[in-house]
Order: structure tokens, then sequence, then C-alpha cells
């Protein structure tokens, strides 16, 4: 797919080094557009460029996108890929820390980056957003692993997708999100044991690729999708049918 001819597409990827992140930025540069992976830390050989910045950091957020417009000042879409999730906590044992990490990940990094970037594209008529939730913020997942606060901060995340689609749209901007189910990443790697229950219970009986996660943001961000506006793309391989 192609974005728009008129000017150089450029997209910001927070959680771009790895994980998903790291497939979306090389689906990306594959479809011509100029990417950034935005993170604590480089990736191996990531596709594209690099530039550091704390989600939990408002000030390492300003200064990322301040280096995205310093030497070019055509407009940075972005992706909020970055996530994080308790391991199977149960709630009474939840530590108020881990909370505001994964609150502070998911949902308060998730606003700070909209803002700040969006900021910059509504300055200069227009972009687009697309924030990568989790099924698990529309059909609640919470067997056989334990994760109420991720829940919450990715039904959070489309909330916020939501109004600031209502606020931007009119003004340029479009923001959707991108709901995915079990996806085939480093993360989930580690949970093996869990695979056969949430296979039995996806109607395809597998889990999503991260390319496929990819092709769908790479849509989304797209001027071919210029009608979806606080659209939630709900992509589980009919996980949340059964």
């Amino acid at each position: 797919m192609t974005g728009s001819a008129a000017q150089p597409k450029r997209v910001a990827v927070t959680g771009g080094s790895g994980g998903i992140g790291r497939e979306i930025c090389a689906a990306l540069s594959r479809a011509g557009w100029t990417t950034y992976a935005l993170d604590r830390v480089p990736g191996e050989g990531p596709a594209g460029g690099f530039v550091a910045c704390d989600l939990l950091d408002p000030a390492s957020i300003d200064a990322a996108v301040e280096a995205l417009y310093a030497e070019d000042d055509s407009p940075v879409s972005l992706v909020t890929s970055a996530g994080i999730v308790e391991n199977d906590v149960a709630a009474e044992d939840l530590d108020i820390g881990l909370v505001d990490r994964v609150m502070g990940v998911n949902f308060r990094g998730v606003f700070l980056s909209c803002q700040a970037f969006g900021r910059e594209l509504l300055a200069r008529g227009g972009g687009a957003i697309v924030n990568v939730a989790s099924m698990s913020g529309n059909h609640i997942v919470n067997f056989p692993q334990r994760q109420c606060i991720y829940n919450s901060s990715k039904a959070a995340v489309v909330a916020l997708t939501k109004s600031l689609a209502v606020e931007w749209g009119p003004r340029g901007v479009r923001v959707n999100a991108l709901s995915p189910g079990y996806i085939d990443t480093p993360l989930n790697g580690l949970k093996t044991h869990m695979h056969g229950e949430w296979n039995e219970a996806t109607v395809l009986g597998r889990m999503g690729a991260p390319d496929e996660v990819a092709a769908a943001v790479e849509f989304l961000l797209d001027e071919r999708s210029g009608y979806f506006l606080g659209a939630e793309l709900l992509m589980d391989g009919g996980y949340s049918l059964r």
C-alpha cells in the first residue's frame, strides 16, 4: 500500500525496537515510509531510524518530537505500539507500583505521544495516528492469564482514540485503533503453556503473525482508509465470536 504522494511519508512507531513494533517499522519501510523507532534502546538492525524515548517521561517524548522535526518539517504520523502487561497476577495481589507502570506505558504514554505528535500534525494540516490497543480491551480476556490492569489500559486506549478522533478529525488528523488478538510475539512465546487454550478459543485455531498486524497498521495509515475515523479495527481470529 502507498500513502500520499504529495509529500514525504514519515512515521514514528513507539516500541519500535522489538516485537510487533519492529515488524511494523519493517513493513512500513518496505511500503515506502521513512520510519523512526521510538524506544528506550535500539533493536538489532531496526528498519529506519532510531530515536531514544522513554514513554514514562513527558520531556523525553517532547525531545523525540523535536528531534524528528529539527531537520525536516514534513508531517510525522504516529503508531503507538509500545505496551507491557502484568505477568498473570491476581487482582488482589497487584502492587500499586506495577499498576502505575502498566497504566503509565499503556495509557498515559499513549496519550502523551498522541498529544505531542498530534499537536504538530494539527499545525501542518493533518496526518494519521494508529493506536495499537487489544482485543482484551474490547472482549475482556482474563483467563487463563489474569491481567485486569492490562485489559483496563487497552479499553482506555480505545476510548482515547474515539475522543481524539472527534476533536481532531475535523482538523485533518485521523485517529484509529487496531485491536489484535493473540499474536506470535517473543512476549507470548514465554507462555507456551497457555497456547493450547488460546488457540482452542480462537475460531481460526492459531495465533496471529506480527506481519498481519503490520499490514493492518499500514492500511489504517494509508489515505485509502480515509473514511476510517475513531474506528477500532478488531483482528482476533474470531476469538471474540466464541
